[in-house]
């Protein structure tokens, strides 16, 4: 059964969604550029059979605030927060595209708060790269956050790439394959430079846990308990 709530996080009011059992072991659901956390719903419902699962609208989108700044930096630091807020150690987290980015960030700057991280068509911090930012379907966004998104990862922060050796947490990446608009040809080179990573082609294109939800929880699920 699936529940919804929101929580302050410093001036940004943050929308979630959540699943299983309350005492279960946390998952946190990142989602991309222009989603939110309905794009989890299948997923997310998947996986509160076993875990107690969280799915965040990441700020610009869906219900939370639409603040005008979408920084990198800024959605980390909301993250963060929402896990403090929601009093939540350590948890998994699962990514896609801009919440994968997202995902990596957190664990590369709080290793202590991620216990395994799942990044799906996440592109990776090398420049030149690029993500899709209109998904099909109805959208409920800020207009004015995808450019600067888009930048961002067009133009990483250097630090990004330096500090994927910081990440503790084993990682799994999932990537769409050949049907994918994001280029595929850089994720081998990114999951390299991860210590613990391993990196699988489901296929399903860019928005592959919506296409292969089921495979995608599997997956995920696998990892978790690995």
């Amino acid at each position: 059964m699936e529940d919804q709530s929101v929580v302050d996080v410093g001036d940004v009011r943050l929308a979630y969604r959540t699943w299983g059992d309350a005492f279960g072991s946390p998952v946190v659901l990142l989602h991309g550029l222009g989603g939110s956390s309905a794009s989890w719903e299948t997923v997310g419902g998947l996986l509160g059979e076993e875990w107690r699962v969280y799915a965040l609208d990441l700020r610009g989108h869906g219900e939370s605030d639409w603040p005008d700044e979408y920084t990198f930096e800024q959605m980390t630091e909301d993250v963060l927060g929402f896990l403090d807020a929601c009093e939540l150690d350590r948890v998994g987290i699962v990514g896609h595209s801009m919440g994968g980015v997202v995902a990596y960030l957190l664990a590369e700057e709080h290793a202590d708060r991620v216990e395994r991280l799942v990044l799906v068509e996440t592109p990776p911090p090398f420049p030149g790269q690029v993500v899709d930012g209109r998904p099909s379907g109805p959208v409920d966004y800020d207009e004015n956050a995808v450019p600067e998104i888009k930048a961002q990862i067009a133009a990483p922060d250097p630090r990004w790439e330096e500090d994927l050796g910081q990440i503790v947490a084993p990682t799994l990446m999932i990537a769409g394959g050949p049907e994918s608009g994001m280029p595929q040809d850089r994720l081998p080179d990114m999951a390299s430079l991860i210590p613990d990573c391993r990196l699988i082609t489901l296929g399903g294109g860019h928005q592959v846990h919506k296409r292969h939800a089921d495979q995608v929880a599997q997956q995920i699920s696998e990892f978790f308990t690995s």
